[in-house]
């Protein structure tokens, strides 16, 4: 039977001033393998080396954008999602003179964007941008649509798959947390958001782990944050940009990365897989969605802007400083790309069921 997720009621108030940018020096290379992409990866192209030459000088022939370009991100505003897409939005005005828009359209497990995005016209002013969640959220049965339902362009960037948070006065780290579970079966709390991303990956973690959790629906990323503040809740999976000032102040710690190795943007960060709990689930790789109809040489042109963006440094720096990784792939490649990711969510929703 598919587990439940109870919803939790925040007693808190409090507003949160979620970190919005650092200033890591986070590397650019990725894992030599991903989880369930390694069609995707051994054709994925990396961004060009800082120092390097553009890709090419000029915009490919025969289309461009002709008004504004409305990014619309599944995510309120402070996010790796947000914060990326604005870093978009600047410098590729700066390359092209176009102007972009970030349209920030949260809720229902990022449906309200995505349906916003598909009921617009073909025309490469109106697209979604984000990570798996068209494909979690359509295994979850929120939507009865997926990554198949859009034209892919091309990935931008890419966060680390989320990392696991715990209050370090109650857990000293993985292998405490885990002893506590075991002792309470069920009584755990560890929050998500229905038919979100990291629903899967707790459930998996509660498989790989041999442990039982109360998952509870908190909703947004700074409602995860509050219930972790207010000590709600035992476990959040979080992204870095959002949980990095709470990990330095010692109010959050790190009990694991569930990623194959570790990336230089989390290098103090273990990884599950090197503590015992072989749990490696997806990075967020940031990818452009457009309405089907979109011709190709609409997706040819932000294939180009992308390229032509990672080739600059003040660009890749820019998106080192929101505490995330440059990564581009091709249209074709996010493609095969989001097609594994979305059997990946599936067998683990499948294995629950």
């Amino acid at each position: 039977m598919k587990k439940k997720v109870v919803a939790l009621a925040l007693a808190c108030s409090m507003v949160l001033g979620l970190a919005a940018c650092g200033g890591s020096s986070a590397s650019s290379s990725a894992p030599a393998e991903e989880p369930a992409a390694e069609a995707a990866e051994e054709t994925a192209e990396e961004p060009a080396a800082e120092g390097d030459a553009a890709a090419s000088t000029e915009a490919p022939t025969g289309w461009a954008p002709t008004g504004t370009v409305s990014i619309v991100v599944p995510a309120s505003a402070g996010g790796n999602t947000d914060l990326s897409a604005r870093v978009f939005a600047q410098y590729a005005k700066e390359i092209s003179g176009v102007d972009f828009i970030v349209v920030n359209a949260n809720g229902a497990a990022g449906s309200v964007a995505a349906n916003q995005v598909l009921s617009a016209a073909p025309d490469g002013l109106t697209v979604l941008y984000g990570h798996n969640l068209v494909n979690v959220a359509n295994v979850a049965g929120v939507t009865d649509y997926d990554y198949t339902a859009f034209k892919l362009g091309p990935t931008f960037a890419k966060d680390p798959a989320q990392q696991l948070y715990v209050n370090p006065n109650k857990y000293a780290d993985l292998n405490a947390f885990i002893e506590a579970a075991k002792a309470a079966p069920g009584q755990l709390k560890a929050c998500t958001e229905v038919g979100a991303y990291t629903y899967y990956e707790l459930l998996a973690f509660e498989n790989l782990a041999g442990i039982d959790l109360d998952l509870v629906d908190v909703g947004s990323n700074a409602d995860k944050i509050t219930a972790m503040l207010s000590e709600q809740v035992d476990l959040m999976p979080g992204a870095y940009i959002n949980c990095k000032d709470y990990l330095e102040s010692g109010q959050f710690a790190c009990i694991g990365a569930p990623t194959e190795e570790r990336y230089e943007l989390i290098a103090d960060i273990p990884t599950l897989k090197e503590q015992g709990i072989d749990l490696v689930y997806p990075d967020c790789d940031f990818s452009f969605y457009f309405p089907k109809e979109t011709p190709d040489e609409v997706i040819a042109w932000y294939e180009w802007i992308v390229q032509e963006m990672e080739s600059q440094d003040a660009c890749l720096e820019a998106i080192k400083n929101v505490e995330m990784m440059p990564y581009y792939l091709s249209a074709a490649d996010s493609e095969a790309n989001d097609k594994a990711y979305k059997e990946f969510f599936q067998s683990i929703a499948d294995s629950v069921k």
